[in-house]
């Protein structure tokens, strides 16, 4: 099992980075799919059709999100940790994600790179 650790700097503030990541409605805006999330602890929530799939496990409101992304078959939860710090630039996105199954690691990178963080970017370089 792997581990992912990256800082993504967003030209925004680290509120309206949380909300981005955690209202449905601005999710399918920027993600451009369907997504289900609530900021309820324990509950499921899913991105890009399904593609992203998990549980909700903590939120602290405009500072971090705890998230448990799902790999079928796995015996081990793979965390996902992201924590918003201001920056002089906007936002500091801080990404941690562990047990990443060795087969999943490239394109998991790939995907915090182009479709999650990438997208987020150009979505506030867009406002």
């Amino acid at each position: 099992m792997k581990e992912f650790k990256k800082y993504y700097l967003l030209p925004a503030t680290p509120e309206e980075v949380y909300i981005a990541l955690t209202n449905p409605i601005t999710l399918e805006i920027w993600t451009g799919e369907p997504a289900e999330m609530s900021t309820e602890p324990g509950t499921e929530f899913s991105l890009w059709e399904g593609s992203i799939v998990g549980k909700n496990l903590a939120f602290e409101e405009n500072r971090k999100i705890v998230q448990q992304w799902y790999f079928e078959g796995e015996p081990e939860d793979s965390i996902v940790t992201i924590k918003l710090h201001p920056h002089k630039q906007g936002c500091s996105m801080e990404v941690k994600q562990t047990n990443i199954p060795e087969e999943a690691y490239d394109d998991l990178v790939e995907g915090w790179n182009d479709s999650y963080a990438g997208a987020l970017l150009s979505f506030f370089e867009e406002q």
